[in-house]
Protein backbone atom coordinates (compact mmCIF):
# COMPACT_ATOMS: atom_id res chain seq x y z
CA UNK A 1 0.00 0.00 0.00
CA UNK A 2 1.62 2.92 -1.48
CA UNK A 3 1.14 6.09 1.29
CA UNK A 4 -0.76 9.23 -0.87
CA UNK A 5 0.95 12.27 -1.94
CA UNK A 6 0.74 14.64 1.32
CA UNK A 7 -1.19 17.62 0.82
CA UNK A 8 0.74 20.83 0.80
CA UNK A 9 -0.88 23.89 2.64
CA UNK A 10 -0.62 27.44 1.72
CA UNK A 11 -0.82 28.76 5.15
CA UNK A 12 0.52 27.16 8.07
CA UNK A 13 -1.83 29.29 11.63
CA UNK A 14 -0.28 26.91 14.19
CA UNK A 15 3.35 27.78 13.53
CA UNK A 16 2.08 31.36 13.19
CA UNK A 17 0.78 31.54 16.02
CA UNK A 18 4.16 30.37 17.46
CA UNK A 19 5.59 33.29 16.16
CA UNK A 20 3.39 35.39 16.77
CA UNK A 21 3.79 34.39 20.95
CA UNK A 22 8.06 34.68 20.55
CA UNK A 23 7.57 38.12 19.11
CA UNK A 24 5.34 39.69 21.24
CA UNK A 25 6.53 41.74 24.49
CA UNK A 26 6.00 39.19 27.70
CA UNK A 27 8.12 41.10 30.26
CA UNK A 28 11.08 39.30 30.41
CA UNK A 29 8.42 36.27 31.20
CA UNK A 30 8.78 34.35 28.12
CA UNK A 31 12.12 33.04 26.33
CA UNK A 32 12.33 31.04 23.23
CA UNK A 33 15.05 29.47 20.82
CA UNK A 34 14.54 27.55 17.77
CA UNK A 35 15.93 23.89 18.02
CA UNK A 36 16.70 23.39 14.42
CA UNK A 37 15.60 23.94 11.15
CA UNK A 38 14.14 21.00 8.81
CA UNK A 39 13.78 21.59 5.06
CA UNK A 40 11.02 22.45 3.52
CA UNK A 41 10.83 23.03 -0.33
CA UNK A 42 13.07 26.31 -1.27
CA UNK A 43 12.82 27.15 2.80
CA UNK A 44 13.38 25.50 6.03
CA UNK A 45 10.88 25.59 9.28
CA UNK A 46 11.80 25.99 12.89
CA UNK A 47 11.19 23.91 15.75
CA UNK A 48 10.79 26.43 18.77
CA UNK A 49 10.97 25.42 22.34
CA UNK A 50 9.70 28.27 24.78
CA UNK A 51 9.71 28.32 28.70
CA UNK A 52 8.32 30.23 30.75
CA UNK A 53 9.60 30.19 34.89
CA UNK A 54 12.57 29.86 36.90
CA UNK A 55 16.00 29.10 34.62
CA UNK A 56 17.66 27.50 37.60
CA UNK A 57 18.57 23.41 37.17
CA UNK A 58 17.30 23.01 40.57
CA UNK A 59 14.16 24.15 40.31
CA UNK A 60 10.90 21.14 39.22
CA UNK A 61 10.77 20.99 35.20
CA UNK A 62 6.87 20.41 33.52
CA UNK A 63 7.06 20.21 29.53
CA UNK A 64 4.55 20.33 26.81
CA UNK A 65 5.31 18.40 23.72
CA UNK A 66 2.95 18.86 20.76
CA UNK A 67 2.86 17.83 17.05
CA UNK A 68 4.75 14.95 16.79
CA UNK A 69 2.80 13.47 14.05
CA UNK A 70 1.83 16.15 11.62
CA UNK A 71 -1.50 15.25 11.24
CA UNK A 72 -2.54 15.33 14.78
CA UNK A 73 -2.47 18.95 15.04
CA UNK A 74 -5.43 19.36 17.63
CA UNK A 75 -2.52 18.68 20.27
CA UNK A 76 -0.64 21.41 19.11
CA UNK A 77 -3.70 23.81 19.28
CA UNK A 78 -4.25 22.89 23.01
CA UNK A 79 -0.61 23.45 24.43
CA UNK A 80 -0.45 26.51 22.46
CA UNK A 81 -3.69 27.43 23.65
CA UNK A 82 -2.64 26.55 27.31
CA UNK A 83 0.36 29.18 26.73
CA UNK A 84 -1.44 31.86 25.84
CA UNK A 85 -3.79 31.69 28.46
CA UNK A 86 -1.07 31.42 31.34
CA UNK A 87 0.51 34.62 29.66
CA UNK A 88 -2.45 36.20 29.65
CA UNK A 89 -2.69 35.45 33.17
CA UNK A 90 0.88 36.93 34.10
CA UNK A 91 -0.66 40.43 33.27
CA UNK A 92 -2.55 40.73 36.81
CA UNK A 93 -2.04 37.19 38.44
CA UNK A 94 0.00 37.57 41.10
CA UNK A 95 0.23 34.13 42.23
CA UNK A 96 0.94 32.73 38.72
CA UNK A 97 3.74 35.04 38.61
CA UNK A 98 5.03 34.55 42.30
CA UNK A 99 4.47 30.30 41.32
CA UNK A 100 6.77 30.42 38.24
CA UNK A 101 9.68 31.51 41.09
CA UNK A 102 9.64 27.92 41.72
CA UNK A 103 9.07 26.25 38.15
CA UNK A 104 10.10 26.18 35.17
CA UNK A 105 7.96 25.37 32.26
CA UNK A 106 8.83 24.36 28.64
CA UNK A 107 6.61 24.08 25.61
CA UNK A 108 7.46 22.33 22.30
CA UNK A 109 4.26 22.93 20.65
CA UNK A 110 5.17 21.84 16.97
CA UNK A 111 8.32 19.62 16.92
CA UNK A 112 7.68 18.14 13.29
CA UNK A 113 6.58 21.69 11.18
CA UNK A 114 7.27 20.02 7.89
CA UNK A 115 4.54 16.80 8.30
CA UNK A 116 2.11 19.58 9.99
CA UNK A 117 2.73 21.68 6.27
CA UNK A 118 2.03 18.83 4.95
CA UNK A 119 -0.83 17.04 6.64
CA UNK A 120 0.85 13.38 6.97
CA UNK A 121 1.86 11.73 10.00
CA UNK A 122 5.74 11.52 9.19
CA UNK A 123 8.03 14.31 9.02
CA UNK A 124 9.78 15.48 4.93
CA UNK A 125 11.69 12.39 5.06
CA UNK A 126 9.01 9.88 5.63
CA UNK A 127 10.37 9.22 8.77
CA UNK A 128 7.79 8.98 12.21
CA UNK A 129 9.13 10.14 14.65
CA UNK A 130 7.62 7.94 17.47
CA UNK A 131 9.05 5.11 16.03
CA UNK A 132 12.77 6.66 15.52
CA UNK A 133 14.81 6.25 18.70
CA UNK A 134 17.25 3.33 18.94
CA UNK A 135 15.27 1.07 21.26
CA UNK A 136 13.60 -1.65 20.23
CA UNK A 137 10.40 -3.36 21.49
CA UNK A 138 11.19 -6.83 23.65
CA UNK A 139 8.46 -8.38 22.20
CA UNK A 140 6.72 -9.05 19.36
CA UNK A 141 4.86 -5.71 17.78
CA UNK A 142 1.94 -5.32 15.35
CA UNK A 143 3.32 -5.28 11.89
CA UNK A 144 4.48 -2.50 10.11
CA UNK A 145 2.27 -0.17 13.06
CA UNK A 146 4.86 -1.31 15.84
CA UNK A 147 7.67 0.39 13.57
CA UNK A 148 9.34 -0.88 10.28
CA UNK A 149 12.41 0.18 8.12
CA UNK A 150 10.46 -1.43 4.94
CA UNK A 151 10.39 2.02 3.13
CA UNK A 152 9.05 5.60 3.44
CA UNK A 153 6.25 4.97 1.20
CA UNK A 154 4.81 2.75 3.99
CA UNK A 155 3.38 4.18 7.12
CA UNK A 156 5.20 3.99 10.61
CA UNK A 157 8.31 3.58 8.74
CA UNK A 158 11.33 3.80 11.72
CA UNK A 159 14.15 4.97 9.10
CA UNK A 160 17.29 3.35 8.05
CA UNK A 161 18.74 0.88 10.54
CA UNK A 162 22.30 2.59 12.32
CA UNK A 163 21.66 6.08 10.55
CA UNK A 164 21.23 9.03 12.58
CA UNK A 165 17.99 10.52 14.40
CA UNK A 166 15.73 12.79 12.19
CA UNK A 167 16.80 16.38 13.37
CA UNK A 168 13.36 16.74 14.87
CA UNK A 169 13.54 13.66 17.01
CA UNK A 170 17.35 14.21 18.06
CA UNK A 171 16.70 17.84 18.93
CA UNK A 172 13.48 16.97 20.80
CA UNK A 173 16.06 14.48 22.73
CA UNK A 174 18.68 17.05 23.38
CA UNK A 175 16.60 19.58 24.70
CA UNK A 176 15.18 17.15 27.55
CA UNK A 177 18.29 15.49 28.15
CA UNK A 178 20.33 19.81 28.41
CA UNK A 179 17.17 21.61 29.67
CA UNK A 180 15.09 18.72 31.45
CA UNK A 181 17.23 15.97 33.22
CA UNK A 182 19.15 18.42 35.47
CA UNK A 183 15.55 19.00 37.29
CA UNK A 184 15.26 16.98 40.68
CA UNK A 185 12.19 16.61 39.69
CA UNK A 186 10.20 16.35 35.88
CA UNK A 187 7.17 15.83 34.16
CA UNK A 188 6.56 15.66 30.60
CA UNK A 189 3.02 16.00 28.65
CA UNK A 190 3.64 14.79 24.94
CA UNK A 191 -0.39 15.35 23.02
CA UNK A 192 -1.56 13.56 21.04
CA UNK A 193 -5.14 12.72 19.18
CA UNK A 194 -5.60 8.74 18.12
CA UNK A 195 -8.66 5.83 17.84
CA UNK A 196 -10.78 5.38 20.63
CA UNK A 197 -13.44 7.33 22.69
CA UNK A 198 -11.68 7.91 25.81
CA UNK A 199 -8.64 10.28 26.88
CA UNK A 200 -5.96 8.10 27.81
CA UNK A 201 -3.05 9.30 29.27
CA UNK A 202 -0.03 6.65 28.67
CA UNK A 203 3.12 6.36 30.43
CA UNK A 204 6.38 4.03 29.65
CA UNK A 205 6.97 1.37 28.26
CA UNK A 206 5.78 1.20 24.64
CA UNK A 207 8.69 -1.64 24.55
CA UNK A 208 7.14 -4.39 27.27
CA UNK A 209 4.07 -5.47 28.34
CA UNK A 210 5.85 -7.39 31.18
CA UNK A 211 8.14 -4.92 32.14
CA UNK A 212 7.34 -2.08 34.85
CA UNK A 213 9.15 1.01 35.13
CA UNK A 214 11.05 2.06 38.06
CA UNK A 215 8.95 4.41 39.39
CA UNK A 216 5.68 2.19 38.69
CA UNK A 217 4.67 3.82 42.31
CA UNK A 218 4.83 7.17 41.82
CA UNK A 219 3.00 6.97 38.43
CA UNK A 220 0.53 5.50 40.12
CA UNK A 221 0.34 7.68 43.13
CA UNK A 222 0.09 10.91 40.66
CA UNK A 223 -2.80 8.87 39.08
CA UNK A 224 -4.94 8.83 42.33
CA UNK A 225 -3.63 12.21 43.21
CA UNK A 226 -5.49 13.42 39.88
CA UNK A 227 -8.85 10.96 40.47
CA UNK A 228 -9.37 12.07 43.82
CA UNK A 229 -8.93 16.13 42.92
CA UNK A 230 -10.87 15.86 39.77
CA UNK A 231 -13.21 12.95 40.40
CA UNK A 232 -15.27 13.68 37.44
CA UNK A 233 -12.45 13.44 34.85
CA UNK A 234 -12.82 10.73 31.56
CA UNK A 235 -9.41 9.98 31.65
CA UNK A 236 -8.22 6.19 31.11
CA UNK A 237 -4.92 6.09 32.91
CA UNK A 238 -2.48 3.34 31.94
CA UNK A 239 0.69 2.13 30.54
CA UNK A 240 1.07 2.26 26.65
CA UNK A 241 1.72 -0.96 26.58
CA UNK A 242 -1.79 -1.75 27.61
CA UNK A 243 -2.66 -1.05 23.42
CA UNK A 244 0.17 -1.61 21.52
CA UNK A 245 4.02 -2.33 21.37
CA UNK A 246 6.59 -0.19 19.23
CA UNK A 247 9.82 -0.24 18.56
CA UNK A 248 11.75 3.43 18.73
CA UNK A 249 9.39 4.91 21.26
CA UNK A 250 11.09 8.81 22.05
CA UNK A 251 9.51 8.93 25.59
CA UNK A 252 10.62 4.66 26.45
CA UNK A 253 14.28 6.26 24.92
CA UNK A 254 14.72 9.21 27.42
CA UNK A 255 13.21 7.50 30.32
CA UNK A 256 16.27 5.01 29.99
CA UNK A 257 17.95 7.72 29.70
CA UNK A 258 17.38 9.53 32.90
CA UNK A 259 17.55 6.36 34.72
CA UNK A 260 21.39 7.12 34.63
CA UNK A 261 21.18 9.85 37.05
CA UNK A 262 19.62 10.63 40.28
CA UNK A 263 16.89 12.95 39.59
CA UNK A 264 13.48 11.52 38.49
CA UNK A 265 11.64 11.90 35.10
CA UNK A 266 8.19 11.18 34.31
CA UNK A 267 6.60 11.33 30.45
CA UNK A 268 3.26 10.87 29.84
CA UNK A 269 1.60 11.14 26.70
CA UNK A 270 -2.01 12.44 26.28
CA UNK A 271 -3.94 10.68 23.82
CA UNK A 272 -7.28 12.52 22.86
CA UNK A 273 -9.84 10.25 21.63
CA UNK A 274 -11.05 11.38 18.21
CA UNK A 275 -13.78 8.82 17.56
CA UNK A 276 -16.08 10.81 19.54
CA UNK A 277 -15.37 13.48 17.15
CA UNK A 278 -16.37 11.34 14.45
CA UNK A 279 -19.21 9.52 16.20
CA UNK A 280 -21.17 13.28 16.03
CA UNK A 281 -19.68 14.05 12.95
CA UNK A 282 -19.36 11.16 10.01
CA UNK A 283 -18.96 13.03 7.63
CA UNK A 284 -15.50 14.76 8.64
CA UNK A 285 -14.25 11.56 7.53
CA UNK A 286 -14.38 12.58 3.87
CA UNK A 287 -11.18 14.68 4.78
CA UNK A 288 -8.06 13.07 6.17
CA UNK A 289 -7.59 15.35 9.01
CA UNK A 290 -10.89 14.26 10.44
CA UNK A 291 -9.59 10.99 11.98
CA UNK A 292 -7.63 13.17 14.21
CA UNK A 293 -9.53 16.65 14.34
CA UNK A 294 -12.45 17.96 15.75
CA UNK A 295 -13.64 19.71 12.51
CA UNK A 296 -17.18 21.86 14.14
CA UNK A 297 -15.84 24.81 15.44
CA UNK A 298 -17.54 24.07 18.69
CA UNK A 299 -15.96 20.84 19.28
CA UNK A 300 -12.83 22.19 18.65
CA UNK A 301 -13.70 25.34 21.79
CA UNK A 302 -14.57 22.23 23.52
CA UNK A 303 -11.36 20.35 23.38
CA UNK A 304 -9.16 23.28 23.51
CA UNK A 305 -10.65 23.84 27.13
CA UNK A 306 -11.15 20.17 28.21
CA UNK A 307 -7.24 19.23 28.73
CA UNK A 308 -6.75 22.29 30.91
CA UNK A 309 -7.59 20.81 34.32
CA UNK A 310 -4.95 18.57 33.16
CA UNK A 311 -2.33 20.82 32.31
CA UNK A 312 -2.58 22.87 35.42
CA UNK A 313 -2.94 19.78 37.54
CA UNK A 314 0.79 18.03 36.21
CA UNK A 315 2.29 21.89 36.51
CA UNK A 316 1.21 22.02 40.53
CA UNK A 317 2.49 18.40 41.16
CA UNK A 318 5.44 19.44 39.57
CA UNK A 319 5.64 22.59 42.21
CA UNK A 320 5.01 20.71 44.80
CA UNK A 321 6.37 17.09 44.09
CA UNK A 322 7.90 17.67 46.94
CA UNK A 323 4.70 16.64 48.78
CA UNK A 324 3.20 13.98 47.41
CA UNK A 325 6.86 12.25 46.26
CA UNK A 326 8.34 10.22 48.51
CA UNK A 327 5.80 8.44 50.61
CA UNK A 328 5.91 5.92 53.39
CA UNK A 329 3.62 3.44 51.95
CA UNK A 330 5.68 2.82 48.77
CA UNK A 331 5.89 -0.98 49.03
CA UNK A 332 2.27 -0.65 49.20
CA UNK A 333 1.62 1.56 45.79
CA UNK A 334 3.73 -0.73 44.36
CA UNK A 335 1.30 -3.64 44.80
CA UNK A 336 -1.72 -1.77 43.88
CA UNK A 337 0.32 -0.37 40.50
CA UNK A 338 0.97 -4.25 39.66
CA UNK A 339 -2.68 -5.46 40.60
CA UNK A 340 -4.01 -2.85 38.31
CA UNK A 341 -1.40 -2.93 35.58
CA UNK A 342 0.47 -5.55 35.21
CA UNK A 343 -1.48 -8.70 36.85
Amino acid sequence: MMRPPPTIQQSFPELEQVEAIVQEDHAGYLHSRVLCRVPHGESALPVYALTLGNHDPGVPCVTYVAGVHGLERIGTQVVIAYLEGLLERLKWDRVLADMLQRVRIHFLPIVNPAGMLNNTRANGQGVDLMRNAPVDSHEKTIWLAGGHRISPALPWYRGKSNEPMQAEAQALCDFIAQQVFPAPFSLVLDCHSGFGFRNQIWFPYARSRLEPIKHLKEVCYLRSLFMQTYPHQDYLFEPQSQHYLVHGDLWDFLYLQSLEQSNVFLPLTLEMGSWRWIRKNPLQLRQLLGLYHPIKPHRLNRVLRSHLILMEFLLHATLSYQHWFDRGDAAQLEQQALALWYS
